[in-house]
């Protein structure tokens, strides 16, 4: 697929020790773009808009980047390629010996964000870590407290909690990744739509290198309204399937996986499955109850995977 590349007046000459990879389709970057251009660090800034066919926006991004005090460049497709291989594209676009993944609905929680990455790879080089996300910067919003409730239990976890299961916390929403790391394990392009690539890419390369997880969290801005998680579910069923297949020893130890396998042996899941769905959708329902509901629907749909 062809690609137009835009680059600012310090993209030729910089000598940067980080990329910062920030993919996006629809969503605005230029807020994370400006929290980034306030610290001043030897890191590039790369961008794939991966399909997103709105001039204007393009246009505000483009003139983001221009404007920006850090080298950065902007990669623009005309139709979208996938989380997986946009990522893989990103990285052909950096020049640093790390790279970080970072989500464009992300925000740094900390003046010293890109700081204490450069930090870690100074005194530590690791070959994986995890920053870790939360919710700290995100505005209480009715259509959003499902998702709200749901990341705090499951997502916004310390370093510590984290390492338990090191390869199981690995998201590209703030992830480093050393570049030798990365030349030996891309991300698999056969994932399609939403899901289970990022942690499936942890599952590998935690058989040849350590996983580190600190923190050094962001901000999850974008948290979805509760049809907009069911519906991501419904597409990560294919994805959840692959890995699977290809990491059976290791997903069988995860609760979705368990449940999924339990769930398996009820029969008539087409009749009662689209109710748990209504629940969890049901706004006038308690949170806690429909945040169950909610995961217990994902295990419903899983167990056709497994």
């Amino acid at each position: 697929m062809s690609a137009t590349l835009f680059s600012n007046a310090l993209w030729d000459s910089a000598q940067p020790r980080l990329s910062v990879l920030i993919p996006f389709k629809g969503d605005d970057p230029c807020p994370l773009l400006a929290a980034l251009g306030r610290e001043a660090a030897a890191v590039e800034i790369v961008l794939l808009d991966d399909g997103t066919a709105d001039p204007a926006l393009s246009r505000a991004v483009q003139a983001a980047v221009a404007d920006l005090p850090l080298p950065a460049r902007l990669v623009t497709l005309s139709l979208n390629e996938g989380r997986a291989k946009g990522r893989n594209r990103l990285v052909s676009h950096a020049r640093a010996p790390h790279f970080l993944f970072l989500d464009s609905d992300m925000a740094p929680d900390s003046a010293g964000f890109l700081s204490a990455w450069l930090g870690l790879i100074a005194t530590d080089d690791p070959a994986v870590a995890f920053g870790g996300f939360s919710l700290d910067q995100v505005e209480p919003r009715r259509d959003q407290a499902l998702h709200r409730a749901m990341a705090a239990h499951s997502d916004c976890l310390s370093a510590a909690q984290r390492s338990l299961s090191p390869e199981k916390h690995v998201f590209t929403s703030n992830l480093l990744v050393r570049r030798d790391v990365f030349a030996a394990e891309g991300f698999d392009e056969g994932f399609a739509g939403w899901g289970w690539e990022d942690v499936e890419w942890g599952m590998r390369v935690a058989r040849r290198w350590p996983i580190t997880h600190i923190d050094n969290t962001a901000t999850h801005l974008g948290l979805d309204p509760a049809p907009m998680i069911a519906a991501k579910y419904e597409q990560s069923a294919a994805n959840f399937a692959r890995v699977v297949a290809a990491h059976p020893e290791v997903v069988s130890a995860y609760p979705s996986y368990r449940a999924a396998k339990l769930l398996r042996r009820v029969p008539l899941r087409g009749l009662w499955r689209p109710l748990i769905k209504v629940f969890a959708l049901n706004d006038l329902a308690p949170l806690r109850s429909r945040a169950f509901a909610m995961r217990l629907y994902r295990a419903a749909l899983y167990a056709e995977a497994v």
